[in-house]
């Protein structure tokens, strides 16, 4: 991005409180760029759907300001309703529509002049073309996700938010979907996503934001990220207890555990696995002899767990 160019959807101390006191959203800021892929990970009841709600004019913040392509989401609110496409996490369609209905009638409630050409391009991208005269209530569930991403785009918006956009559906829709992500972005539009899954968030987001408890506790650019989420250790069941890590492997930055009687190896899952085979050849040679040992790698919550904890 040209330093003097603005970011598309800029959020600044944006807070969001409920009746009863509850705080959904805990001073947020974030800005995100044209024709970036932004993914939001987080458990439920993170806030990620009440964020999105809250850009999308679904839902009316406390305090703070939200911008998209400069303009205001309150003030201007048709305008920024306009620029903005809403993929929502639960299956509600017009279930008496054809596809092709919807689209159209879609569109139309944006103010966009009827496009027979663009509906059928944008059905065709999502293999919905041969369904454009089916009612939408005949259809499975991940034709219906399908539909709501296609009612999404009816009105060619700039800015895509997709909440959970492949929560139960299965691995060919999930895969076709991260196709159509990735040509919507050369054809330069941004998109923010929710995710449960790591692997979606590592196959096309540019960066990932980690959001617990209504906080954004962490946003960065994937592959750093990454190379976070993937650490895994090797766990070995020492025969003798150890004072101290020999000095002769200081470069292998173990940590001793269990009152001496196991060592752990930190390494990453993208890292060089020969690592493993030359700590095993260095304990020979150090005379540590163990008797079992075990793999463990993070898992989501616990890498949830663990950057909660650090923004604490």
């Amino acid at each position: 991005m040209n330093s003097d160019e603005k970011p598309i959807l800029r959020i600044k101390g944006l807070n969001k409180f409920y009746s009863g006191g509850f705080q959904a959203l805990k001073d947020i800021n974030l800005d995100i760029n044209k024709g970036e892929i932004v993914a939001l990970l987080g458990p439920n009841g993170a806030g990620k759907t009440t964020l999105i709600s809250v850009v999308c004019g679904i839902v009316n913040p406390s305090s703070g300001t939200v911008t998209v392509d400069g303009n205001d989401i309150i003030k201007d609110f048709r305008k920024t309703r306009s620029i903005i496409g809403l993929v929502p996490q639960e299956l509600t369609t017009d279930s008496f529509e054809t596809v092709f209905s919807t689209l159209a009638f879609s569109r139309g409630l944006f103010g966009k002049p009827p496009s027979p050409t663009y509906i059928e391009k944008v059905l065709r991208s999502l293999s919905l073309w041969d369904k454009k005269d089916d009612m939408i209530m005949t259809l499975s569930g991940g034709m219906k996700r399908r539909v709501l991403i296609a009612k999404a785009l009816s009105h060619e918006p700039t800015v895509l938010f997709l909440d959970e956009p492949t929560a139960g559906v299965d691995v060919n829709l999930r895969k076709d979907m991260w196709e159509i992500v990735r040509e919507l972005k050369a054809e330069g539009v941004t998109i923010i996503l929710t995710t449960h899954y790591i692997e979606e968030a590592e196959e096309i987001a540019d960066r990932v934001g980690v959001i617990n408890n209504g906080e954004i506790i962490l946003m960065e650019d994937k592959d750093k990220l990454m190379a976070k989420l993937g650490k895994k250790q090797l766990i070995l069941d020492l025969c003798d207890q150890l004072s101290a890590v020999p000095q002769s492997m200081a470069d292998y930055k173990l940590e001793l555990s269990d009152n001496g009687m196991q060592l752990v190896y930190t390494f990453t899952a993208q890292g060089d696995r020969t690592g493993i085979t030359a700590l095993m050849d260095d304990l020979k040679l150090a005379g540590i002899a163990f008797r079992d040992l075990n793999t463990t790698q993070s898992s989501l919550e616990e890498i949830f767990v663990n950057l909660v904890e650090e923004s604490s």
